[in-house]
């Protein structure tokens, strides 16, 4: 099925990669940057050069575009998703992508600094690619696999199925978002355009991994107001925010609800971003927690020790404002089996062993599932994300095509 078949997802990724996406989390703009439309563009005329007509982007910087059905039978309408920027969390400019022939085991110094190393030992999901292609950047940025292998594979997905007719499938739609590392992949979709009734994002990682399950997440702004006065005529008077907000912090828990000492289904208070004057200072949190009650629970307790705090300095007093931000997609996805229960076949048909897992974080799947578009999460082989160590293997990109491709036959076999 595959044998004859050239994968464009390798020379995708490498071409993607160079072109800087990332988002800024401090942009109030949509997209929070312009130069991620220049991806955008990009896909626009690759999906239209592979012969989808239909395809657009807008001023927002998503794409959308459409694979027509070709069977008679009815069959849900399945929408790929992934997302072009890339993490604020290290630099995204001038990506240098280096493919690494034949990876024999050896360790991997990347050449613009020869302290970044990737080694079996340290990332021992490399022994799986020994003997096969694998992807790195040069040591001075992420790579950017996060979430452009997604985009290539999905759209080498797209060049498969308009160069193979006869492979029978339901309505695809192929959405591609800007800002999901900000948390705000979804926040401009036009789910008109979207037009489908199940997803899967693109953007896991180990290759035969689903992700059924995410943090739900709140954000949390906690703005502290002290008492200002002239610094030369202070005394009983002034009350320094500043202060007030660095206890808050330094008697936080450091053994247990931090994201450093917790693992699995834990959940935590993560202090992200402090800002401000005596006057006035503002602390920005994450909370997350698989179980979308024990978001209350912790932002509960969080109020509490900032008001224990805060009670003893007279005249000081703060604001506590809670911001949902997505939610377990699972309480969505276990009304429809089958959304799973495919992807694993389609896995197994691809010659993997199938394996759910729940994920520290979110997806821009989390939103969509709470938007009418319940969304599971296959791999694409990225690791070491958001760093300079980031790398992927060809193979697993490879292997989510056929993944793929082997999913819409598997939804079209169970129409009607």
């Amino acid at each position: 099925m595959f044998a004859n078949y050239s994968y464009t997802s390798t020379e995708r990724l490498m071409r993607y990669v160079q072109i800087d996406t990332q988002s800024d989390p401090n942009s109030n703009t949509f997209p929070t940057t312009e130069k991620q439309k220049n991806l955008s563009k990009l896909l626009l005329d690759e999906l239209k050069a592979i012969g989808i007509a239909n395809a657009e982007t807008d001023e927002f910087g998503y794409v959308y575009a459409t694979i027509e059905s070709n069977t008679t039978k009815e069959v849900p309408s399945i929408c790929f998703c992934s997302h072009v920027d890339t993490a604020p969390d290290c630099s995204g400019t001038n990506v240098k992508p280096i493919l690494h022939t034949n990876y024999q085991g050896q360790a991997i110094v990347l050449p613009d600094d020869n302290t970044q190393i990737l080694t079996v030992e340290k990332y021992p999901y490399l022994k799986a690619h020994i003997g096969y292609n694998i992807i790195t950047a040069s040591g001075l940025t992420l790579l950017g696999a996060d979430d452009k292998a997604g985009v290539a594979i999905i759209m080498d997905l797209a060049n498969y199925l308009m160069q193979h007719p006869e492979v029978k499938h339901g309505r695809i739609s192929i959405v591609f978002t800007p800002d999901e590392e900000v948390g705000k992949g979804t926040a401009k979709i036009d789910m008109k355009k979207v037009n489908a009734s199940i997803g899967y994002t693109l953007d896991g990682g180990a290759a035969g991994e689903i992700d059924d399950e995410t943090f739900s997440a709140d954000g949390v702004t906690i703005t502290i107001h002290g008492v200002i006065a002239h610094p030369g005529d202070a005394k009983g008077k002034m009350v320094n925010a500043m202060k007030i907000a660095g206890e808050v912090l330094a008697s936080l828990p450091k053994d247990t609800l931090c994201p450093e000492a917790t693992v699995g289904k834990e959940g935590f208070v993560h202090p992200v971003s402090l800002n401000g004057l005596a006057e006035k200072t503002t602390i920005q949190f994450i909370i997350r927690d698989f179980v979308t009650a024990g978001l209350v629970e912790k932002e509960n307790w969080l109020k509490a020790h900032t008001q224990n705090i805060t009670d003893k300095y007279p005249g000081a007093s703060f604001e506590f404002e809670v911001t949902e931000q997505y939610r377990n997609m699972k309480e969505v996805l276990d009304t429809i089996p089958e959304i799973i229960n495919y992807a694993k076949a389609a896995i197994v048909k691809t010659g993997l062993t199938p394996k759910t897992q729940s994920i520290r974080g979110g997806t821009d799947g989390s939103r969509l599932s709470f938007m009418g578009l319940p969304c599971a999460n296959i791999y694409t082989g990225m690791q070491n994300i958001h760093g300079k160590k980031e790398w992927i293997g060809e193979r697993d990109m490879q292997l989510a095509t056929q993944t793929l491709v082997h999913l819409v036959q598997i939804w079209e076999e169970n129409g009607v």
